[in-house]
This record gives C-alpha cells, structure tokens and sequence, in this order.
C-alpha cells in the first residue's frame, strides 16, 4: 500500500546526453523520496500512545490490531521514522540469540562487552532523598572493575572492590539490552488516522517545476531527490 502513495519518477538512462528525451527515460517508484515526522509531536499525548511490543509480534500484526489492515503496517514504520525497520523494531528472542550467535560466536554467553556500574547508595539523605555515591548504568571500563571504589558516607570515606559496584555485561545480554531499549513504540491514535493517510496522499504529490510532468511524476537526470516532511497536521491547535 505504501508503494502504491509513492510517487513515480522518470529517471534518465544516458546521464551524459541532455536534454534527454522520453525514450531516454524509465519510469520507476521515487523511493529516494523521504518522509520524516517531526519529532516534536511524539511530546503531544493527544495524537500517539506508548506501546511496548510483545515478543514475537510483528509490525503487520500491530497495524491490522490498530488500523484494520496489515498493510498499514508502514503508518507505524513512519511513525517512529524508521529508517529500515529490521534493524528498527524489536527482533523476536530466537532471532537474537541468532544473531548475537552469529556476531560473537563462542563469545555469546561468556564474553564480556562492558562493564557497568551498579546504583550505590552513599547513607546520606538530602531533602528526604538518598544520596547517590554512584549512579548505576555508566559504561566503565576494566580498570575500573578491578580497582577500589572510594566515597563519602556523610561522616567518613568508605573504600569498597570496584566489581562490588560495577559488573561484566555479556555480549549476548548486551544484545538483549539494546533490542529491549526498541520495544516502546508510538502509535497515531486511529481517530488521526485518516486524516494522517489523506495528508500523506497529498504531501506524495509534486509540485509544478521545470521536472513536472504530473502530480505523480517528474523527470530527473539526478538521483538526489529527498523530501523531509515535516508532518504538519500534528500541531497543537
């Protein structure tokens, strides 16, 4: 469906001869054409919600679930401008212990990637909070794992191992982590639904210019031809 809305562009094929006539010329999809939101509605409640995306289940399965069709499936990929959604959206947990499998292979479950750091908590209390002596998920180093740790308890320095505040992450669990961190994604409200897809209709179309032959097609001799949509209907009214 997504393909159907992309534009046509008819592109010359003796890129050292112009002008060029239509013989010179193959129509195909425009797909150097780039659309993009713009990031500063995800902020507004009223149009997107939060989903967290179960394992398993895919795009296709969460347009039909949202929109009615699978094939809208490429609203959702828009939506979180992705930019290709196999590397995008959450791989399902087979397919990660592939391919942390593939990338690491005997090093998948034992090697280590980083090291991180552990919350540790000083005693102190500031304002009926505690006081963090160290902030837990900073990426260090060996060094760092292997050497003490000194901070202030409010009334004396304490020393402590620094594998007692900080741990190995392993490749595997570090693949795990960054696919968890795809797992929240936005989805457009179906009531913006429509008027979503009737923009998207109409922001396809091109403009009259010297490359104009229709709303859907234009010639070039050049390949670059992005278009950044700033989606416009999502605006705070």
């Amino acid at each position: 469906m997504y393909f159907s809305l992309t534009p046509d562009i008819a592109y010359d094929t003796k890129p050292t001869s112009y002008p060029f006539s239509q013989a010179d010329r193959i129509i195909v999809k425009n797909f150097f054409r780039r659309y993009e939101i713009d990031e500063n509605v995800f902020g507004y409640a009223t149009f997107y919600k939060k989903y967290s995306v179960p394992d398993g289940i895919k795009l296709e399965t969460i347009a039909n679930r949202y929109y009615g069709k699978s094939e809208y499936d490429w609203i959702i990929v828009l939506t979180n401008n992705y930019i290709n959604p196999q590397f995008s959206f959450p791989l399902d947990n087979y397919t990660i212990r592939k391919v942390a499998e593939e990338k690491y292979g005997d090093d998948t479950y034992s090697g280590v990637h980083h090291y991180e750091t552990i919350e540790t908590k000083s005693g102190q209390m500031a304002q009926g909070f505690p006081v963090l002596a160290l902030e837990g998920g900073l990426r260090v180093d060996k060094t760092f794992y292997d050497s003490p740790f000194t901070y202030w308890n409010g009334s004396q320095y304490v020393t402590v191992a620094g594998n007692t505040v900080s741990k190995p992450i392993l490749n595997y669990d570090h693949e795990v982590n960054e696919n968890e961190k795809k797992r929240e994604i936005y989805i457009l409200k179906k009531r913006f639904f429509r008027r979503f897809l009737e923009e998207f209709k109409t922001k396809s179309l091109y403009s009259k210019s010297s490359d104009f032959i229709s709303k859907r097609l234009k010639k070039t001799g050049v390949w670059w031809n992005f278009l950044f949509l700033k989606e416009s209907y999502l605006k705070p009214l």
